[in-house]
């Protein structure tokens, strides 16, 4: 018997018995539906979590932070770490030139920035806003693949300027009556519906504060240790070189804070805190600040994701405190897979009872056509024929059934997405073609395999018992 002609009883037993057929398919679509549908809230899962990683520093990046005592609260004299351990009283570790320098030259690091933060508050006519200002070099900014809408990253080596977050607009609020209009008016509903304060980041000269604690205490009445009234502070006038491109609700990394060249932003804070502390920068024991500028964070950047965790390593035993995405990346990623393995195994119930459907329907078609197998193997044909003929009819319902149940899953996935737009902008349910492959091979495997029992018990059917059957 020719694969063809295999082919076209098992096609033409399945047309028979249509009804039969029907149902078992059914089975087959609401197993392959279930199981695909799980993995796929699993797989979205992974994929929304990852996006996000990408949007915070991807997977290559290190921040470094100063280990002032190795981040240890302290208990009877004696320093307490955070994993619990007593360990000596240590000097802090701070981030300075030299250890850029040495995170520089270390084997695999491309880029090693120091990371300045303060606060600062930017006034406008009536509108203010405090915000965090961050310096870092050219070379890290240009790193970080950030998209530009408007103007340029700040040039090395120049005069100060600002380039804003994409949502820096929204936390400007009016100083007389204290009302953001942005945060105040917002439609959780319709997002793209909102409300900005009436600023000109970009073409609008900006008033600048970096003496905040100053201002604060001016504006209500807060006096020296002589008792005399704090004056205000000056304010600085700081071009804008570019804006951040993205929506004012696009949360992403800096997106809310302003950028700067780190060496211009050292300059203007000797400048404005001369003589004073600036604002946190560490002090002696006088109380004095040092000559040096120390960093708050490094930013790190690796040339290849296998190398994080080794570097990592290499910056913490220099002292310092080193954190990376890959760490969250690997938790995610555990997680995920166990997710994906009990949402997967609620889906494999269905399919296996489907399973089980498809072995009932095909014993039944035995029973029913015992005549017919008893006259094959009286004309002579071949066992392994039978059993194959029987094999393809399993076969075929796993294959209609799986092919049914993916279009399905598609569907459900895409009105899971349509209800989870707000909170997951990429949709929650993702299948990937690897996923759509293997349940189509999957769906045709466990039709064979439920079929298998019931093909060896026709391929051994006596032939005169067969035909003697009424």
């Amino acid at each position: 018997m020719s694969v063809r002609d295999l082919l076209k009883m098992s096609l033409s037993s399945l047309w028979r018995r249509k009804l039969r057929t029907i149902l078992t398919v059914l089975g087959v679509v609401i197993g392959t539906a279930s199981i695909v549908v799980m993995i796929s809230l699993g797989l979205g899962l992974n994929k929304v979590s990852m996006e996000q990683i990408e949007q915070y520093g991807g997977l290559t990046t290190i921040t470094v932070y100063a280990n002032e005592g190795d981040y240890s609260y302290y208990g009877g004299g004696v320093a307490v770490s955070v994993d619990g351990s007593e360990s000596d009283s240590q000097e802090p570790v701070r981030i300075d030139d030299t250890a850029i320098e040495q995170f520089k030259h270390m084997e695999h690091v491309e880029v090693a920035s120091p990371v300045l933060s303060t606060w600062i508050l930017l006034r406008q006519g009536v509108w203010e806003n405090s915000a965090s200002l961050r310096g870092m070099s050219r070379e890290a900014l240009e790193k970080m693949d950030i998209d530009i809408a408007e103007g340029s990253l700040p040039e090395e080596g120049g005069e100060l300027q600002f380039f804003y977050g994409n949502t820096v607009i929204t936390d400007f609020y009016n100083s007389k009556t204290g009302q953001n209009p942005f945060y105040d008016n917002y439609d959780y509903e319709n997002q793209d519906n909102y409300t900005l304060a009436d600023v000109d980041l970009m073409n609008t000269p900006m008033f600048v504060i970096f003496d905040t604690d100053a201002y604060y205490n001016a504006k209500y009445g807060g006096t020296d240790e002589n008792g005399n009234p704090i004056p205000a502070p000056k304010k600085y006038m700081v071009p804008a070189c570019g804006l951040m491109a993205g929506k004012p609700m696009e949360w992403g990394e800096n997106a809310n804070s302003i950028l700067c060249d780190v060496e211009a932003l050292k300059a203007h804070l000797k400048k404005v805190f001369k003589g004073k502390v600036i604002p946190g920068q560490p002090t002696n024991k006088s109380g004095k600040p040092y000559k040096e500028i120390y960093y708050n964070q490094a930013y790190i950047r690796v040339d290849d994701m296998d190398y994080v965790t080794e570097v990592q390593d290499q910056i913490r035993a220099l002292g310092f405190q080193a954190e990376s995405n890959v760490e969250w990346m690997n938790q995610v990623q555990e997680q995920s897979r166990s997710i994906q393995m009990a949402l997967g195994g609620i889906g494999a119930v269905s399919l296996f009872v489907a399973a089980i459907g498809i072995a009932n329907t095909m014993m039944m078609s035995i029973y029913e056509r015992t005549k017919e197998i008893g006259v094959m193997k009286v004309l002579g044909c071949d066992m392994g024929a039978i059993r194959n003929m029987f094999l393809a009819e399993a076969g075929f319902i796993g294959l209609i059934g799986g092919t049914v149940g993916l279009m399905l899953s598609y569907g459900i996935s895409a009105i899971i997405n349509f209800f989870t737009k707000a909170t997951y902008a990429s949709g929650i349910s993702y299948i990937p073609i690897v996923l759509v492959v293997l349940a189509m091979v999957f769906a045709v495997i466990m039709g064979m395999v439920a079929g298998l029992f019931p093909a060896l018990r026709a391929m051994r059917l006596s032939a005169l018992a067969a035909i003697r059957n009424e």
